[in-house]
């Protein structure tokens, strides 16, 4: 397949995305005394314990008490300060919606909300658990951008530009560990491109997240067949700032596929439907989660029978070009 190798890591090297945000979240602790951090009795899991044994003094836990958690952050967020708000992403927006729209939100106020866990990825923890609706959440409120990283790597990035823009972020960080993609040296977050993985002429995959490692493998196998996947990677999906970038691959292919651990409803095949409908429709294949509720299962047998994949990926965008 033929990539742009000076942004990509060619040893995909397999780390916690996790991890990642606690140790950018001290990084930036350092730099700047305003950045305190609020957690929900999850800060091992969430990797906010990186920042409470350095700073005790900035960190927060509010206890099982996320929707009070998310009005101490607004609070902060007046006083001058620069939160960062984590749980896992079920309970960060589902149970947290009121206040993140009214308290957060609508008066626009500088709160940075890093979700774990969403997804089926969560694994054994089941549908309770498993947020397979909080970016089509997060995207219905005004405001908010919304930003989903596919790696160790982009994670960092990705909190860095949240900790220096002005306004409310959500950032959905996976539970998986995972195969790292973009090289730390040479690959900086642009939230206005797309970022082309690959060249193909034959269909545009469009996906960010803990899919693109899938899709990138799906590629490879498509590719054996004779079939170019270009697969563009988008981290931010609000604003939604690629779409010339999106038309300009469409205009080439003329067939598009979505792959999200997200329900198909809100996410990223969503906004990629939005924007080609006004501007250049096209047939679109969205695979995610199809208007259902996750299971308990181990991670990778749940990516399995939700079709998420290579080998599943491989079949449907092989069965979607048959069409």
């Amino acid at each position: 397949m033929s990539v742009n190798n000076s942004i990509f890591k060619t040893d995909n090297e397999v780390k916690s995305p996790r991890a990642a945000y606690g140790e950018t979240l001290v990084e930036l602790g350092i730099q700047n005394k305003d950045i305190v951090v609020l957690d929900a009795d999850l800060s091992c899991s969430t990797q906010t314990c990186m920042f409470a044994k350095k700073f005790p003094e900035r960190f927060f836990n509010s206890g099982i008490a996320e929707q009070d958690m998310m009005t101490t952050a607004a609070g902060l967020a007046i006083a001058g300060k620069i939160p960062f708000v984590s749980t896992f992403a079920m309970f960060a927006t589902a149970r947290c919606l009121d206040q993140i729209r009214n308290s957060i939100c609508y008066p626009n106020l500088n709160v940075k909300i890093v979700a774990t866990h969403g997804g089926i990825t969560v694994g054994e923890d089941g549908a309770s658990h498993q947020a397979l609706e909080d970016v089509s959440f997060m995207r219905s409120i005004p405001g908010m951008t919304v930003i989903i990283p596919s790696d160790y790597n982009e994670v960092k990035e990705a909190v860095r530009y949240a900790a220096n823009i002005d306004g409310p972020v959500y950032i959905r960080v996976s539970r998986t560990n995972l195969k790292t993609v973009f090289d730390e040296n040479t690959y900086k977050f642009n939230p206005k491109r797309a970022v082309k993985i690959t060249e193909g002429g034959d269909v545009t995959v469009v996906t960010n997240g803990e899919t693109l490692i899938e899709a990138i493998g799906a590629a490879k196998m498509l590719e054996a067949d004779g079939i170019r996947a270009e697969i563009l990677h988008i981290p931010q999906i609000k604003p939604f700032c690629a779409a010339d970038d999106l038309i300009e691959s469409v205009k080439k292919t003329n067939r598009v596929v979505t792959i999200e651990n997200h329900s198909i409803i809100g996410g990223v095949g969503s906004s990629v439907c939005e924007v080609l409908s006004e501007k250049y429709p096209a047939p679109v294949l969205r695979i995610g989660t199809n208007d259902v509720f996750g299971q308990s299962g181990e991670q990778r047998v749940l990516m399995e029978h939700y079709g998420l994949t290579q080998e599943k990926l491989y079949e449907k965008i092989k069965a979607f070009l048959k069409k």
